[in-house]
């Protein structure tokens, strides 16, 4: 114990990183202002981030979005001309080409994405990346279920439970989208039903649950207002005490987004009214936090923060 009374705890902050420290690194250096001759630095560390992931396809996405949406255009460029052959290299500019299509509604170049992630597939047959960049592509076309359905296999074939490309399906069969409320439920359902307890997707059936919340938000009038009567339903009730259950445990969760499906717990908590354990989700969460759920209320920091402060007491 400290001589003077316990440490005070780190002030929350927004982290895209989560709690990678070496891809939190690369992101600062990314989103610093550029000077003459900072590029081949920039690309290098880009380049032993990525790689230092290994086959962990997990933690590779995770660090490829993250680097996405701060990485200026010509860097990808720069790596392309540089190594036009390298699997990481397109699929750098292709996971560029994505994010910047998911904030203007519109991919600039979809068949040039396209290309590239094919071209990669072939470079790097064992990786799901490529194939989980194309089904983000086919998502924003708006393709049919037959063309993005072989996709979604070629993901699952390389990595039965990767996080990003359920999240992808999820939103595309989404009434917002492509399907509806009854094939999102059908399609949390029957992963539910044989995903490993700690696998990197295993937050789907919390996410699935906060997108049905905040369509009832969006659509206002009564069920806005009551909208918060969903966590307090038993399929919510029973898939918030399944993951305080084992969520919270020191080591269980492992994957790269697992802060991500925290910040998720620990809203559902407050929107359950059960402030005593989503006190407890906040301890695992620590300062970290994401934007989405807290941006439903407001800003996210201030949500965060004052939503701890008043559980901690």
């Amino acid at each position: 114990m400290p001589i003077f009374g316990s440490r005070r705890a780190a002030a929350p902050r927004l982290a895209p990183e989560l709690d990678d420290h070496k891809l939190g690194r690369v992101r600062k250096q990314l989103e610093a202002p550029s000077r003459p001759g900072l590029g081949d630095i920039r690309l290098d560390q880009v380049e032993q981030v990525l790689r230092e992931a290994g086959n962990d396809w997990d933690r590779r996405t995770h660090r490829f979005v993250v680097l996405a949406a701060v990485a200026p255009q010509g860097l990808a460029r720069l790596w392309l001309r540089r190594s036009s052959r390298d699997p990481d290299a397109l699929l750098f500019q292709s996971w560029i080409d994505v994010v910047h299509g998911r904030w203007e509604g519109e991919l600039a170049d979809a068949e040039a994405t396209i290309d590239m992630c094919h071209r990669a597939t072939e470079l790097a047959p064992a990786d799901p990346a490529p194939w989980v960049v194309l089904l983000s592509v086919l998502r924003l076309l708006r393709r049919p279920p037959r063309e993005v359905f072989p996709i979604w296999r070629e993901v699952t074939n390389r990595d039965p439970w990767h996080r990003e490309a359920y999240l992808e399906m999820l939103h595309y069969l989404s009434p917002e989208e492509c399907g509806s409320h009854a094939q999102t439920l059908d399609f949390v359902d029957a992963a539910k039903s044989v995903m490993p307890p700690q696998a990197p997707a295993i937050g789907l059936e919390l996410v699935a649950m906060l997108d049905r919340y905040r369509r009832t938000l969006s659509a206002g009038g009564v069920d806005a207002l009551m909208s918060s009567r969903i966590w307090t339903q038993p399929p919510a009730a029973a898939a918030l005490d399944r993951a305080l259950d084992n969520w919270l445990r020191p080591g269980y969760l492992r994957h790269a987004a697992a802060l991500a499906d925290l910040n998720l717990l620990a809203y559902a908590l407050i929107q359950a009214k059960r402030l005593g354990d989503a006190a407890e989700a906040f301890r695992a969460v620590g300062p970290t936090v994401t934007p989405w759920p807290w941006e439903l209320d407001g800003e996210p920091l201030e949500q965060f923060t004052y939503w701890q402060s008043r559980v901690w007491g």
